[in-house]
């Protein structure tokens, strides 16, 4: 079992910077595709960002330009930088993995939830 722990959540204002943090413990982390998706309030879960097991990384066209994905060295923590925040970026951030199995961006795809991280963005 997969156990994921996210942090660095928090309130901004538009335009400010936040960083998140996800850190798996249960299996290595190079078997693993590790990413985020956020929630706001009455919306699906959707895709944010990821990061493939074999090192390539996609980012949802909303935050291309915004947001960077990154693995630590071991491979077992992954991190969301989030610059030039906007009010519609705001949402309860989860960290998700998944084994590897061909690519997918879909949440249903997704084995491993942490317990999310609220962001909130103030206009």
């Amino acid at each position: 079992q997969v156990r994921l722990v996210e942090s660095g959540g928090g309130l901004v204002q538009t335009g400010g910077s936040l960083r998140l943090s996800c850190a798996a413990s249960g299996r290595s982390g190079s078997s693993l595709d590790m990413g985020w998706f956020r929630q706001a309030p009455g919306e699906e879960r959707q895709f944010v960002a990821i990061s493939w097991s074999g090192g390539n990384t996609d980012l949802a066209d909303s935050v291309k330009g915004r947001f960077t994905i990154s693995r630590g060295n071991a491979k077992n923590s992954v991190y969301l930088q989030m610059n030039s925040l906007k009010p519609e970026d705001t949402g309860v951030y989860y960290c998700a993995a998944r084994l590897y199995r061909g690519r997918s961006w879909g949440r249903n795809d997704y084995d491993y939830w942490g317990q999310g991280t609220q962001v909130t963005v103030s206009s």
